[in-house]
């Protein structure tokens, strides 16, 4: 068992292919939010009409997520991510079809297809490092990939889009994803033959064996409400910054591009600083920071202010990100992709349940105040879980 923590960049160059399926996960729905006007022309319908398919992959991800978690242990986790990229690969080139109803199976089969991938590949990442720090180290790699990939995808991708358009780029997706669905089914056979399953626990019984990890719920609610208030935050974030700023989309998206590095650089870094286990207070300070710029940002009216909230508000909520990664690792154990899958899950509700309270809170008051103390108090209410957990 491995216990000492490797370089991150020997960790690098060994989980590469996981490193690059985590990446590859958020493409799609980067090239459908990028290129939604043209997108929409081609469906004939109207760009609302069309960016609400956006949610049917939510809704897969949460089915999907909840229904497969206790599986997530039981089949060998790099065939898990071969079908997982194949069945992206298929999303894609149906998508690129252009119609209507194509883009809706798009999202229905990327939000299933990345429930899977993203829980698959940070568990064997963790998996290769066996029970030991280096393990959520690992993990944490594969979640600041993502956030990297986040950030840059979209100006990356609009050079290609230049040569081949929107549905270029969903080829392109489909061509990268079945070569490293080889890549891992590959790797898969490689590694001898499946272990054998029969002494686990039914369906039902992997649940509640997973519920009674101790620890494990109330850190996946924590998540849930963190993800609620910055995913919610990141709803209405341009509409702030027009109606204080006057900022224009263009100039915002130097805002996003802030945003995005500040979530980035405290991924990395944290997931970096908790690896000999001081998790506790970095997810005690990342909350309590992001309370503090939430409330800030939204009463200041100095943008220099607004801008450092902005920053604080990305950092923080990837550290205590990267601190929920580290703890699901350390505590499920070798339920630890269940536990990653329902993560998952929580994300996603969360992100529904961010964006309802957002516009229920701007509509009571549009001044932005009601967001302030709405996600102000829904970061508080992790805070005082972590506390008590």
């Amino acid at each position: 068992m491995t216990t000492a923590v490797p370089t991150d960049r020997s960790m690098v160059r060994s989980l590469a292919p996981m490193l690059l399926a985590g990446a590859v996960g958020l493409l799609p729905f980067t090239v459908f939010n990028t290129s939604l006007v043209d997108i929409s022309r081609a469906t004939e319908h109207s760009a609302a009409a069309t960016g609400s398919l956006r949610g049917l992959g939510a809704v897969a991800a949460l089915v999907i997520g909840l229904g497969l978690a206790p599986l997530l242990d039981r089949v060998r986790k790099h065939w898990l991510a071969a079908a997982s990229l194949v069945l992206l690969a298929v999303a894609t080139l149906l998508g690129a079809l252009g119609s209507f109803w194509s883009i809706a199976v798009l999202s229905l089969l990327v939000g299933a297809g990345t429930a899977v991938l993203n829980p698959a590949v940070a568990a064997a990442a963790a998996d290769k490092y066996g029970d030991g720090p280096a393990a959520a180290r690992a993990a944490t790699l594969v979640t600041a990939t993502t956030s990297m990939t986040a950030m840059l995808a979209a100006p990356l991708l609009a050079l290609p889009a230049l040569l081949w358009d929107w549905q270029g780029n969903l080829i392109a997706v489909a061509v990268v994803s079945l070569v490293l669905a080889a890549v891992f089914y590959r790797v898969g056979v490689r590694s001898g033959p499946p272990e054998q399953v029969a002494t686990r626990p039914s369906y039902l019984a992997s649940f509640r064996a997973l519920s009674g990890k101790p620890g494990v719920l109330p850190v996946l609610t924590v998540s849930l409400l963190r993800t609620a208030a910055f995913m919610g935050y990141l709803a209405y974030i341009a509409a702030y910054y027009d109606y204080r700023f006057h900022f224009s989309s263009t100039t915002f998206a130097l805002v996003w591009t802030l945003s995005g590095a500040s979530f980035f650089f405290g991924n990395l870094l944290t997931g970096r600083w908790v690896k000999d286990g001081r998790t506790r207070p970095f997810l005690l300070g990342g909350l309590t920071a992001a309370i503090l710029a939430m409330l800030v940002l939204f009463f200041t009216g100095t943008l220099v202010v607004a801008l450092l909230c902005t920053s604080v508000l990305g950092f923080s909520h990837a550290a205590v990100a990267a601190c929920v990664t580290t703890l699901l690792v350390q505590r499920a154990g070798d339920q630890r992709g269940g536990a990653l899958s329902l993560n998952g899950v929580a994300q996603s509700l969360g992100t529904f349940l961010g964006a309802s309270l957002g516009g229920t809170a701007l509509a009571a008051a549009p001044d932005f105040s009601g967001v302030a103390w709405a996600f102000g108090a829904v970061t508080l209410g992790a805070l005082v879980l972590a506390l008590t957990s």
